[in-house]
């Protein structure tokens, strides 16, 4: 069966701004929660270091794309049998009232414990809702493009989740302007999410407007919806290979750049280079502004050039230019301290360095040391020490009591070691918005072409469960628990560079898989 798709202007724009709208109002739920992990963990998880209640938040922001793939599930077993439209409209309605409901939460201070077990409660149906979103939305609008058109349609599909990014920090930045900064930690962090109670409203309304799509219309009116889409959708080796490449080659790989271009950044200028939090928002804020337009180019050109070609030129440019990307990041937020890093690096020594960054006490003395360097959010080198021999601390080859903490502050500020929150100079920060743009570019490449790919590689019958599957384990837990991996990795090693590894190492992987086992699907028929 091939359903042809007429060519109606009135139609697809509705169709395209009706699921781009909900796209961004969803994702804007989901991300309002990360946006707001500096202020939130403290309340949810306290803790005397702040790097353990901010990971501890990570992980929990982690839960949610945890659960993605069971949304993807069930929601895409529900698309294939009962629709594409009403499918949809469930998630968005599940995911407002979710994130909303962060909004009301009692905190740690007041009911103890049960406030983070209800703060991953709403996690957990924020990520079951989004399971269902990505791939209804942009099943949706491939099915009524033209097939030429196809990857131009569904890019304001991927625009809209980089639109969600930046619609949750607009509204963070604006909460700030009418509330001070210590009511805002205290309580004005709950506006952003009782504000999405107004997303959610004009959601439906935009999406009630909307009819089935013609391809599952016709389908339906042919009998030919499957009977128990999950069992086709792995019922043979071909479509069992599929589904993993999409996981592995394509997911995994978009994501990680994605977060990478996004959260990463935000919490590299935050944390590791000292940046004042609303100006590191509004730094992120633009650039992710800026991005938008890649999306829609790379969408637009893979239906000219094929889906394969952008996705994997940004794969190779990506393990090439990461690094380098935040090191200039990093000598334009703050050279003060890049120079200090560079100039007098600490370097601690021991004979059992083991650090663990949840411990609640350090178990060696050497570990301790490294507690500390932690909770100021120094970053350091560690070598071996003679057995039995106490820890030794040395900044720029001075060596320092690191059992004297007003000692290790003074040789800190000594070696140009400025620890107090920094807001850029303009033109440092127009150097760090353009560099974050270049990562942007990057995701731009690797995700713009995806919507359209990911609808092609499968049949309508099985349509939305085989791209929904891959897809959200891809991103759930490849770019999910990213800020919390690359985060561990930079606390664990002291070096704020080292969790980059994390997001090349996937890429390489997914670059591989897609370079030998992707097809070519631009310009296909959907059955």
């Amino acid at each position: 069966m091939a359903a042809e798709v007429e060519f109606d202007a009135k139609r697809d724009r509705l169709v395209i701004v009706a699921s781009t709208l909900g796209t961004v109002f969803e994702w804007y739920d989901f991300f309002v929660y990360g946006t707001l992990a500096n202020i939130v963990a403290g309340h949810f998880f306290p803790s005397d270091n702040p790097a353990v209640s901010f990971l501890i938040f990570l992980a929990s922001f982690g839960v949610g794309f945890g659960m993605r793939p069971l949304g993807a599930v069930l929601f895409g077993v529900l698309g294939d049998k009962l629709g594409r439209k009403y499918t949809f409209l469930v998630t968005i309605a599940l995911m407002g009232v979710a994130t909303a409901a962060v909004g009301v939460l009692p905190t740690f201070e007041t009911i103890g414990v049960a406030a983070p077990i209800l703060l991953v409660f709403c996690r957990v149906l924020q990520g079951l809702a989004l399971g269902g979103e990505y791939g209804g939305a942009a099943i949706y609008v491939a099915e009524h493009a033209p097939r030429h058109r196809r990857g131009f349609y569904t890019s304001f599909i991927q625009s809209g989740v980089i639109g969600g990014f930046l619609l949750s920090l607009i509204v963070v930045l604006a909460a700030n302007l009418f509330v001070d900064k210590d009511a805002f930690a205290a309580w004005g962090w709950r506006i952003p999410f009782l504000f999405s109670l107004v997303l959610l409203g004009v959601s439906l309304w935009v999406r009630l407007k909307l009819k089935e799509s013609p391809v599952f219309k016709a389908m339906k009116d042919a009998g030919e919806i499957a009977e128990n889409p999950l069992r086709e959708s792995f019922g043979t080796w071909p479509r069992v290979k599929m589904i993993l490449v999409a996981l592995f080659g394509i997911a995994a790989g978009l994501t990680v750049v994605w977060y990478t271009a996004q959260f990463q950044a935000l919490y590299f200028l935050q944390n590791s280079l000292r940046i004042e939090d609303n100006a590191a928002r509004m730094l992120i804020g633009s650039a992710a502004l800026f991005s938008l337009i890649w999306f829609i180019l790379f969408g637009w050109l893979s239906d000219r050039i094929g889906r394969r070609k952008p996705i994997l030129i940004g794969y190779a440019l990506t393990m090439l230019l990461m690094f380098p990307l935040f090191h200039w990041i990093a000598d334009a937020a703050n050279p003060g301290l890049a120079a200090a890093m560079e100039r007098a690096p600490v370097v601690v020594s021991g004979s059992d360095c083991s650090y663990d960054p949840f411990a609640k006490e350090q178990a060696t003395p050497c570990g301790k040391v490294l507690d500390t360097l932690s909770k100021k959010g120094v970053a350091y080198t560690k070598v071996a020490g003679m057995s039995g021999a106490l820890p030794a601390v040395t900044i720029g080859g001075v060596v320092v009591d690191a059992s004297d903490a007003a000692a290790l502050d003074t040789a800190l500020a000594d070696a140009g070691y400025r620890l107090d929150k920094i807001t850029p100079p303009f033109w440092a920060g127009a150097k760090i918005v353009f560099f974050v743009v270049v990562i942007g570019f990057l995701s731009g490449m690797t995700y713009g072409p995806t919507a359209a790919l990911l609808v092609e590689m499968f049949p309508a019958r099985v349509r939305y469960t085989s791209m929904s599957v891959p897809y959200h384990i891809g991103t759930g837990y490849f770019g999910g628990f990213l800020p919390f991996i690359s985060q561990y990795i930079v606390a664990k090693t002291g070096d704020p560079f080292a969790g980059l590894w994390y997001t090349v190492g996937v890429v390489a992987m997914s670059f591989i898989v897609t370079l030998i086992w992707l097809p070519e699907t631009a310009g296909k028929e959907l059955d």
